[in-house]
């Protein structure tokens, strides 16, 4: 079970939220997401000038491992370099986003563009491979305007990665329609034929529309993925992983969520204030204020704030007024 990357939402204190609070309910079970990413960084800026601005993206923990950098990048050159320094950094692992629709990453000739280059695709694989020694996955999408999953899957397959996450929707349904699980199933079987000439196991990770972990373990059985990538799920909800398969009876008390949202937010501006702008903060505070008496009233206060301890004495008059 993965925690997906998402840029400015999964930057590095968020993620430190998630491994504390994600832990298991109960002693002797496992909890917590079996792997993080980071957001997605620029290949390019990070052999750039610009790269130490780029480099409290690739910030983490200790508590989040096993952790893999996620980068975007158009130029195999550019990539491998990049790829010398995520070894550098000592992470897990390195992920190429071959499925992001944005449209200036595309540009590039970098994201879900990649769809549509294969040939590139595949020198972007070797050359993150050659640059980190790492095991290096695949985040993409089923195809570009059309899906493609039976021409595309097996140009990845062929450079042999450890991992392809499958986003169960094409470029162009972007995140509209519904994430289609059964092509996961198809591409676990892809796989499995690809395996027999290739003699190596990629491992097939579904990714779109999950709700929970038991929702997650549902899909996982339903197509014989190897893993599912939960993303919108852990928003507002950084106990998502800390249930095992029923994480959706855990349901943290209203204090209690609010506490952790002062200590989410207390966290980022710690680490990431000086270089991030804290409005960011505020689709976590959507999340994390709902569903309760006097919600929609703290949430246009907690939109107004613009520190952590402005945050931290509108929640407590908040409590103190239940």
């Amino acid at each position: 079970m993965a925690l997906a990357p998402m840029a400015n939402v999964t930057d590095a204190a968020f993620r430190r939220i998630i491994a504390q609070y994600g832990k298991p309910a109960r002693p002797g079970e496992r909890g917590g997401p079996d792997v993080m990413f980071t957001e997605f960084v620029s290949a390019d800026g990070l052999v750039s000038k610009g790269r130490d601005k780029l480099l409290v993206d690739l910030m983490y923990s200790e508590s989040e491992r096993p952790i893999v950098a996620q980068l975007f990048s158009g130029n195999p050159e550019k990539m491998y370099e990049a790829a010398k320094l995520v070894k550098e950094l000592k992470f897990d692992g390195l992920d190429i986003n071959m499925g992001c629709p944005d449209r200036s990453i595309e540009k590039s000739g970098a994201g879900a563009a990649l769809i549509k280059n294969p040939r590139l695709a595949r020198e972007l694989i070797r050359a993150a491979k050659e640059g980190s020694g790492l095991p290096i996955s695949i985040k993409t999408r089923l195809g570009y305007n059309k899906d493609t999953l039976e021409e595309w899957l097996p140009e990845l397959l062929a450079e042999k990665p450890a991992v392809v996450i499958l986003h169960a929707r094409t470029r162009k349904e972007m995140s509209k329609a519904p994430a289609r699980f059964e092509r996961v199933k198809r591409a676990v079987e892809i796989r499995d034929e690809c395996q027999k000439t290739l003699a190596v196991k990629t491992l097939i990770l579904g990714n779109g529309d999950v709700m929970n972990l038991t929702d997650a373990c549902q899909k996982a059985a339903e197509t014989g993925a190897d893993g599912i990538m939960l993303g919108r799920a852990i928003f507002g909800n950084p106990w998502l992983f800390a249930g095992g398969e029923r994480s959706d009876l855990m349901e943290p008390s209203i204090e209690t969520k609010l506490k952790v949202l002062i200590e989410h937010t207390k966290l980022f501006e710690k680490l990431l204030g000086e270089h991030k702008n804290f409005a960011i903060m505020k689709k976590h505070f959507k999340a994390y204020v709902e569903g309760f008496a006097g919600a929609k009233e703290l949430r246009m206060k907690l939109m107004e704030a613009v520190s952590a301890s402005e945050v931290e004495n509108i929640v407590a008059r908040f409590i103190a007024s239940q």
